[in-house]
Formats: structure tokens, C-alpha cells, sequence
């Protein structure tokens, strides 16, 4: 990624050194037309009509050419905004070289050239209102550089130009999206808000507005206003701007490309309470689209101040209570690993906490993040809510499919923080921490070491966890918040011990839920627990029967296709796994498993094998049936 953000800035310097160069050409252009309108000998008013025309662009051209001179040799002011300066050079060019070969055919030669070469007043109209929609696309760079200094031309001192340029007839957007870059880019601090503002306007309404604003070389100077400006209104309106473009892939990858990542990380670390919520909600765009961003916000360690942020306040009011003290420890850690020397926890119950979750700085910042503390702890309580919101869903974001970063938010004992929230919190915040513990424990497992580290059985982190996942399994009905909860527990199925059956009760109740999805999700869960794969999948099974789940498996083979599958799944892990249990051969399972739906085994050829093992081995211990019967699957 370095090596093409690297090839890329060598590309943009090498397009820069060109600027001059393209000016050139058509001012050399137009001195042609000057002494081609000299030789005329033919149509010579049309030719001087020609000329004044082309002297006025040449002006303009010259007023464009010191602007660009005096930008670039300026050390301390923003650079020249260069897209639209080509686009206007580009055009007036193939005018200006137009209204030279008309010119030129004015000129005394051979009778047979004369003969050849026609020209009439219509060709002398035509190019005239070629060189007229250059001088006024040229009026309209000019008015949003301010290059000719004048603040009338310009709306206001280089302000916002909204007015329509010939080049951009057709394209209205373009027009708009030129002006307000340059604006963000070269503008006054006002102007580059207002400007900020109106493209992530633009990008809120379409797609196509979007492209076009990465296209036209949106994104740097919307990087630079979030990096530089002290203004927060400045910084939200550019993080605006860059979250309404980072919806799909390839946006976020020019983000990416333009080193944004370690430019959101600062600022996420060191910026106030209404600017980092933004900033979150970006991250989490980006981590959401595209999986390099995901990479590189674990290399730029975006995951700790997302988990202190998200910690801030929390414990304040729990500080008596195991998990609380817990926290505690974990929060004084944290603050030790960020290099501070002391945790403020007054005797006298004043403020214990919360000076201990002032804004994470970088070295080169932290000076900046205590002049946030004062203001972080008076903030409006329904601030610092949506702020938790919105780390919460970038922790999400930044752990779904990532074993990297789940284990950096393990680390940084994030795990405590978000089991605390989903006890106290609700609505969206709970969410959104129960989704974030929900890939958390996916990624643990798909990896053993993630699994052994973050979740041993006497850690208090994943007990805490543990415990609020089945809080939400038995307690709230509300299957959006239950499905990630019995997906979290089957995802830890391999970290329980024989003894830990408290979790396999409120799974195998869910199985007669109401809700199919409900249902089929802990039928999922619980063939965790009774695969073979699970070293303990023989205790499992038996208590999988002995909480009664085998006539809920029963009911769920006549409900629809996916619960059908995944209860006969099921039911086949118990019947190979206890196959001597009497709930079996009260429940009539060996006749359920011969008379399964052929539609959803022949849709899943593995399955097949499975229920003819299982029907094999129920065979073993359930006397009076006819072997037969074994082969009853076609």
C-alpha cells in the first residue's frame, strides 16, 4: 500500500511540474493568431474580431499562469486545485487552435490553395463562439481561484462560485464540485466549511456525485481540512464529506491510498467529543467497505482509542462491583500502556474515573487532549451516548472477519467494557456491543490461539461476557438482540467445560421459539456443541437430551427448510453420539429420521451419509426394528 500511495504521489508531483507547460501552449497559440491576423489579406475585419477575442483569453491565460506561478512557489499556501485549470487549458487549446487555422487561411497564396480553401462568415461565427465559451470558462476559473485578485470576480474574496461555466453545460455537478474543492482547498476557513458542507451534500444524494467527487480530486483536501483545522466545525464538516463517500470499495481504497488512515486515527484520538463522533462513524464506513482499511487501522492501533472512548464513564457508578473493580484495573492498564503516570480516583467519590478516560493522544497532541478533558466531562450526557454509538459500531465494523483486531480489542480488555454495556445500555448502543462480542467470539472460532488466550474459563472478561450472553438469551425477547447472542455462545462452544451445561439449557429452550430464526440459530449453536469436532461432543449430547431437547427437535423437522436442516442435523449428532438414551426411542426418532423431507437431504448430499450412520446406530440399541428399514433412504 505504501509503494502505490508512493508511485501515486510521484505521479500527482510529476502532473504538477506539467501545469506551466500546458498553460503554455495555448498562450503560444494564441501569439500565433496574433501574427496570422497580421498576414491576412482576406476577411480582415473577421480576422481583427478573431484577434480581440483571443487577446482577451490570452490576458486571462497570463492572469492564470502567475496564479499558478505565485501558488507554487509559495511555501506556506495551499497549492493550486489543478483539475479544473486542465480542463479549461485543455478546452481553450483546441479553440484557440480553431481560430489559428481559420486565420491562417485568410493569408494570400497559390490560386489553386484559394480555389481549394473556402472560408465563409459562418466559419468566422462559429469559431467566435468557440473562443467566446472559452473566455467565460476561463472568467469562471478565475472567479473560484480568485487568480486576478479581485474579490467582486471572485463572489467574495475567493469564495463559493455557483454560477455555470459553458465547459460544464451539460454537467451542472461538475461545475459545483469544482468550485466547492477549490474552495475546500484554497478558500478562507468560512469557505472551506460552507464548502466542506455542500459536498457531503452532493455525496449524500447519489452515487454518481460521489464518483465524481473522488474523480475530481475531493479527497486530499477534505484530508487535509480534518488534519489541519483547528476549528471542529471544520473537521466535522470534512469527516461528513469523507463518511457520505466511503460507501464502496474503491472510494475507501483512495482514502486509503491518500494516507487517511493515520490522519482519522489522530484525530479520532485527539479531537472533541462531537468531532470523534464523526470520525467513528468514518471508520467504521471505511472498515466496513473495505478490508485493507480494516488492515491498516490495526497497524495505525485505531482499536484503543475506540475501546477508551467507549469506556469512558461506564464504570463510574458500578466502581463497588466485581466486574466494575475489574474494569478498573483495566482501565488504570490502559491508561499505563498510553505512557500516563497516574489514574485519578478521588477517595471522596469526586469525578473516580472519568480522568482517567481524557481523550487517548499521541505524543504530538497531548497537549490538545487536555484541553478536551474539561470539556469531555461536561458534555451533554446524549453527546457522550452517541459517541458510545458510534465507537461501538466501529469496534464492530473493525472486528467483523478480523481475527487482528479481535484480538487487539481482547487486549486492550475491550471485552469487559462492551459485556458492561450490554448489561446497562439499550437500544442501539447494546446493539451494536452485543454485534462487536458477536464477531469477537466468531473469529476466536476460527482460531484456536485467539479462542485460548481471550476466553479461558477463569477469565473474568469472558465471564462477564458469558454471563450477559445469556442474560439476553433468556431475558429479552427481541430476536434481533437474541440471534447474536446464540450465535456468540456457539461460536465459544469449544471453550466450555463438560461441568458448564447452564449454557446448553437456554439454548435448547430456544429451540421451541416462535420465531423460526430464533429456533434455527440455537439449533446451529447447539450443533457446536454436539459435533464431532467438539472434543466434548458425547457430554453435550447427553445434556443436549437430558434438558429435554429431543421433542423440540422433533417439532422443528415440520417447520420450514432451514430449521428442518439444521434439526436434523442436530438430531442425528445425538442419536450417534447417545444413541442408547431412552428420550430417543420415546420420541420416535428412528421413524422421524426415516421419514425426513428427501427434498432438503437431496439438496445437501452430506447429509445423507449422516442420517444413514445415525439410523445405523439407533439400529444398535432400539430392539424390535426392522433392519430393513435401514435403507429406507433412497
Amino acid at each position: 500500500m505504501a509503494a502505490v500511495a508512493s508511485s501515486e504521489q510521484q505521479q500527482q508531483h510529476h502532473q504538477e511540474k506539467r501545469i506551466e507547460d500546458e498553460l503554455s501552449y495555448p498562450i503560444m497559440v494564441a501569439e500565433r493568431v496574433r501574427a496570422a491576423a497580421d498576414e491576412a489579406d482576406s476577411f480582415k475585419t473577421e480576422c481583427s474580431e478573431v484577434w480581440k477575442q483571443v487577446d482577451r483569453l490570452l490576458q486571462m491565460l497570463r492572469s492564470l499562469v502567475r496564479f499558478a506561478t505565485s501558488a507554487a512557489s509559495s511555501p506556506g499556501g495551499p497549492p493550486l486545485y489543478e483539475r479544473p485549470v486542465r480542463r479549461v487549458a485543455s478546452e481553450a487549446s483546441k479553440n484557440l487552435d480553431r481560430a489559428l487555422s481559420l486565420v491562417r487561411k485568410c493569408k494570400r497564396r497559390s490560386i489553386l490553395r484559394r480555389v481549394v480553401t473556402i472560408v465563409s462568415a459562418a466559419d468566422f461565427r462559429k469559431v467566435l463562439s468557440y473562443l467566446e465559451a472559452s473566455i467565460g470558462d476561463m472568467r469562471w476559473l478565475l472567479s473560484i481561484l480568485d487568480a486576478d485578485g479581485s474579490a467582486a470576480a471572485a463572489g467574495g474574496g475567493g469564495g463559493i462560485v455557483l454560477s455555470l461555466p459553458p465547459i460544464a453545460s451539460n454537467d451542472p455537478i461538475l461545475s459545483w464540485v469544482w468550485s466547492f474543492i477549490a474552495s475546500v482547498q484554497m478558500g478562507q476557513l468560512n469557505d472551506r466549511v460552507e464548502a466542506a458542507n455542500e459536498l457531503a451534500s452532493l455525496a449524500n444524494d447519489n452515487d454518481r456525485n460521489k464518483k465524481i467527487i473522488v474523480e475530481e480530486g475531493g479527497v486530499p483536501p477534505l484530508l487535509k481540512l480534518l488534519k489541519e483545522s483547528s476549528s471542529p466545525v471544520a473537521q466535522i464538516a470534512a469527516a461528513s464529506a469523507l463518511c457520505n463517500l466511503a460507501n464502496d470499495l474503491e472510494r475507501v481504497r483512495v482514502i486509503v491510498s491518500e494516507l487517511g488512515v493515520p490522519i482519522v486515527v489522530q484525530v479520532l484520538a485527539d479531537s472533541p467529543m462531537k468531532v470523534q463522533i464523526r470520525v467513528a462513524q468514518l471508520v467504521a464506513r471505511m472498515a466496513e467497505h473495505d478490508p485493507v482499511a480494516q488492515e491498516d487501522f490495526a497497524r495505525e492501533n485505531a482499536i484503543r482509542p475506540l475501546v477508551t472512548l467507549l469506556s469512558f464513564d461506564t464504570f463510574v457508578d458500578d466502581s463497588m462491583g466485581q466486574l466494575g473493580r475489574q474494569s478498573i484495573h483495566s482501565i488504570v492498564q490502559i491508561n499505563r500502556e498510553l505512557g500516563k503516570k497516574t489514574a485519578m480516583m478521588g477517595r471522596s467519590g469526586n469525578r473516580p474515573l472519568t480522568n482517567s478516560f481524557s481523550s487517548f493522544s499521541h505524543s504530538e497532541g497531548s497537549s490538545r487532549g487536555g484541553n478536551h478533558r474539561k470539556d469531555r466531562e461536561n458534555e451533554d450526557p446524549a453527546v457522550k451516548l452517541q459517541l458510545k454509538v458510534s465507537c461501538a459500531e466501529a469496534l464492530w465494523m473493525l472486528a467483523r472477519g478480523s481475527v487482528t483486531n479481535s484480538r487487539k480489542i481482547t487486549e486492550t480488555k475491550g471485552m469487559l467494557c462492551l459485556a458492561k454495556l450490554v448489561e446497562k445500555e439499550q437500544g442501539e448502543l447494546q446493539y451494536n456491543c452485543l454485534m462487536t462480542i458477536m464477531e469477537i467470539t466468531a473469529a476466536a472460532e476460527s482460531n484456536a490461539d485467539l479462542r485460548r488466550a481471550a476466553f479461558k474459563t477463569n477469565s473474568p472478561a469472558a465471564k462477564a461476557v458469558v454471563e450477559q450472553l445469556l442474560r439476553m438469551i433468556k431475558e429479552v425477547d427481541n430476536p434481533s438482540l437474541r440471534i447474536p447472542a446464540i450465535k456468540s455462545i456457539g461460536s465459544l462452544a469449544r471453550t466450555f467445560p463438560a461441568r458448564e451445561t447452564r449454557v446448553i439449557g437456554p439454548l435448547v429452550t430456544q429451540l421451541s421459539h416462535r420465531n423460526t430464526d430464533v429456533a434455527a440459530e440455537a439449533a446451529i449453536a447447539l450443533n457446536k456443541f454436539a459435533c464431532p469436532d467438539n472434543f466434548l461432543h458425547v457430554e453435550h449430547s447427553k445434556a443436549i437430551i437430558e434438558f429435554n431437547g429431543v421433542p423440540a427437535l422433533m417439532r422443528l423437522l415440520r417447520a420450514n427448510e432451514i430449521t428442518q436442516l439444521h434439526g436434523l442435523i442436530l438430531l442425528c449428532y445425538l442419536a450417534l453420539h447417545a444413541g442408547n438414551s431412552e428420550s430417543l426411542e420415546q420420541a420416535r426418532v428412528l421413524t422421524a429420521l426415516e421419514g425426513a423431507d428427501r427434498a432438503v437431504i437431496a439438496q445437501h448430499p452430506e447429509l445423507r451419509e449422516l442420517v444413514s450412520r445415525a439410523l445405523i446406530h439407533l439400529n444398535l440399541y432400539h430392539a424390535g426394528i426392522n433392519s430393513q428399514r435401514i435403507t429406507y433412504l433412497p
